[in-house]
């Protein structure tokens, strides 16, 4: 399925390139591995949309255009922006400490060692800021490396991480559970994973008198045209959902993570994740990708202001802040099958700082556990969305996402 792209005009894509972008994924879904994708490509304002194989394992409806798709960790470059409205309005400032609005996180413990028994602890050097909830560095997050230790034991078991969005409680609940656990670092110390897009959500809640659903339909969604993005589907469009696959890491095997009808997004949840709880289209993510393209505007609208845009699109980490995800990507590459590499962080997302692909200095997006991947390129003013049903618990949908960055770039003629 191409959509959008006329004889003789491919919107800065050669014909041969965007054939070999479509042969490549076809082959992803013949192998058997990946049931079905959809994927968008653009330059400019011209787009290309492929829609291939189907909703569910081993057939059924063919997946199309306006799917929804679980957007896992593709979640926080979006929710990000509710934070940058925030601060362009000066409700919040960088520096604020988020004691006033997260009363919970006042007076931190922080662990000696990250590996060490909770009670092990000395105090915080200095409280938390609103500055280390938006370059995830106030202390505490998922941490691969450190599976079976104390602290990712208790992370969890109170809920406070979940693979389940309907076993996360309510944010005042979920807040006194992450209350009683201490900091692996000192705050402002380490950058780390999750755990501080989910708070982000409670504080954007606390300061705004809204849900954070509410507050990102209003200022985002709303102006951006993301008519089938939110944190749950509606029983209107369900049928639009396919299940989600998590295959089985020894015999590969598909099981079923999440069903559709009756599954954990049928119905608005207590936890609005901000790290990873969204749900939506290309055609969504397209229009907020090209957004922050523009500098913060939508068709003539300003949604975010320019600076803001180029805040969270800029690598903001120390290179000691930056040192585990960095040995993470490079040195554990049988956990994160090699993701992840791309030298900087900014707000809620990846920034390349280094030429490791094809793709160059500057491009800035994120990937998501359910096989979902969105990058911009400022350089090249390219947009590509790739959205699949299959977890990342096998290397495949790692591959194909690799591979679909690859083609998409060899596909570029100017």
């Amino acid at each position: 399925m191409s959509v959008n792209i006329t004889p003789g005009q491919h919107g800065g894509f050669s014909e041969t390139g965007l054939r070999r972008v479509r042969d490549v994924l076809a082959r992803h879904v013949e192998s058997g591995k990946i049931p079905g994708l959809v994927a968008l490509v653009s330059r400019g304002g011209h787009a290309h949309v492929e829609a291939i194989g189907t909703m569910r394992h081993g057939g059924g409806a063919p997946m199309r255009r306006d799917t929804i798709f679980r957007m896992a960790s593709t979640t926080k470059p979006v929710t990000m922006a509710a934070a940058m409205v925030l601060l362009d309005e000066c409700r919040l400032r960088l520096d604020d400490l988020v004691e006033p609005w997260l009363p919970e996180l006042a007076d931190r413990q922080v662990l000696k060692r990250v590996d060490g028994p909770l009670e092990d602890t000395i105090p915080a050097r200095r409280p938390i800021t609103v500055r280390d909830l938006v370059t995830s560095t106030f202390g505490l997050g998922m941490d691969l490396t450190a599976l079976g230790t104390p602290i990712m034991d208790a992370v969890f078991e109170r809920g406070i991480f979940s693979q389940s969005a309907t076993a996360v409680a309510a944010p005042d609940e979920w807040m006194r559970q992450l209350a009683t656990l201490p900091l692996m670092h000192q705050p402002g110390e380490h950058w780390q994973y999750q755990i501080s897009n989910d708070l982000l959500g409670v504080l954007i809640a606390r300061v705004t008198g809204q849900s954070f659903d509410t507050f990102l339909h209003e200022r985002i969604f709303g102006p951006l045209g993301m008519k089938d993005t939110g944190f749950h589907v509606p029983a209107g469009k369900i049928d639009r959902l396919p299940p989600c696959y998590t295959p089985n890491p020894q015999t590969g095997e598909f099981t079923v993570w999440d069903e559709a009808v009756g599954g954990q997004y049928s119905t608005p949840p207590a936890f609005p994740s901000g790290g990873g709880g969204l749900v939506s289209t290309v055609d969504d993510y397209h229009a907020y990708f090209r957004m922050l393209l523009n500098g913060g505007i939508h068709e003539g609208e300003r949604i975010l202001s320019r600076p803001a845009v180029e805040l969270m699109t800029t690598n903001c980490l120390t290179p000691e802040q930056n040192a585990a995800r960095n040995d993470l990507a490079r040195n554990n590459v049988h956990i994160s099958f090699g993701q992840g590499q791309h030298g900087g962080w900014g707000y809620g997302m990846a920034v390349r700082t280094y030429r490791g692909d094809y793709a160059p200095i500057g491009q800035f997006g994120w990937d998501g556990g359910t096989g979902t991947t969105v990058y911009a390129d400022p350089h090249n003013g390219l947009v590509g969305v790739l959205l699949t049903q299959v977890g990342l618990s096998l290397p495949a949908p790692a591959q194909l996402i690799h591979d679909f960055w690859t083609t998409l770039y060899q596909a570029i003629d100017d």
